[in-house]
């Protein structure tokens, strides 16, 4: 299949490791020009060299806290440099902290608020002039499983994720006439750090052996392992596509089958 990237300007934020990598890592394989971000810039140049030896292609990075405005302003222009435009934005970010409502205060609140729903509104807001003028974008909103089944000491990323979803839904009817397709992934449990940082702190807060939390998160998913990052990437590759043509507005849950909830 012609995804027809091989023109298309695409950022991807906090993808110097985990799902951002590995959506990096498949849009490079696709031919497009792609850009990663994240805040160290050593890890960045690691990443860059991983994903050159990978795909035979080498990412343009830039570093950059996504939660800080000036920074996310400069590097969608430092995207847009080489093709003039940014044409498919991934947005995504690390995970909130864990803990349950009595456990956290403001600052942890108004932190997760800044991380995983205003730094989406403020890369969209800055592409989408770009995308505009063209007629022509891509928006993928990377969430969590969490928007179908909440997740168990998880209530930052389960607030805050819902309402990027309630925007996807919201932009997908406001940018289809400008032929701007918006849509979110909703990630179950890939082999990411993220998720072992999640095992180890269960496995701290029960007082249970992490082998045991492990074995029984695997249990729960029908496929019976783990994702691979590069299976996220090529959904977010499809989905930020000339190949998709009619989907926008929707959520695709990405989890070997483990959300067992119906919408």
């Amino acid at each position: 299949m012609d995804f027809g990237l091989g023109d298309k300007s695409v950022l991807v934020l906090a993808s110097s490791s985990g799902l951002g990598k590995g959506v990096a890592g498949e849009f490079l394989k696709e031919d497009a020009c792609v850009t990663i971000t994240g805040r160290s810039e050593e890890r960045l140049e690691g990443a860059a060299l991983d994903l050159e030896r990978m795909t035979g292609r080498r990412p343009r990075y830039m570093p950059c806290d996504i939660t800080n405005p000036a920074e996310l302003k400069a590097l969608v222009a430092f995207a847009a440099e080489r093709t003039g435009s940014v044409d498919v934005l991934v947005n995504n970010a690390g995970g909130p902290p864990a803990g349950t409502f009595e456990s956290l205060g403001d600052e942890a609140w108004t932190g997760a608020f800044e991380l995983t729903l205003l730094s989406y509104v403020r890369a969209i807001r800055e592409v989408l002039p770009m995308m505009k003028e063209k007629k022509w974008g891509r928006i993928v909103n990377s969430t969590s499983s969490s928007v179908r089944e909440v997740l168990e000491n998880l209530i930052l990323s389960n607030t805050f994720r819902l309402g990027v979803i309630g925007m996807t839904k919201t932009l997908a009817g406001e940018f289809a006439p400008y032929g701007i397709l918006v849509n979110a992934i909703g990630p179950g449990r890939f082999d990411t750090e993220r998720i072992r940082q999640l095992d180890r702190a269960l496995a701290e807060r029960k007082g249970l052996p992490l082998e045991e939390v492990s074995a029984a998160s695997l249990g729960r998913i029908p496929l019976g392992r783990y994702g691979d990052t590069s299976e996220y990437g090529k959904l977010a590759v499809f989905l930020g596509s000339e190949a998709n043509t009619y989907i926008t507005g929707q959520t695709v849950i990405s989890d070997g089958g483990m959300v067992r909830a119906v919408p």
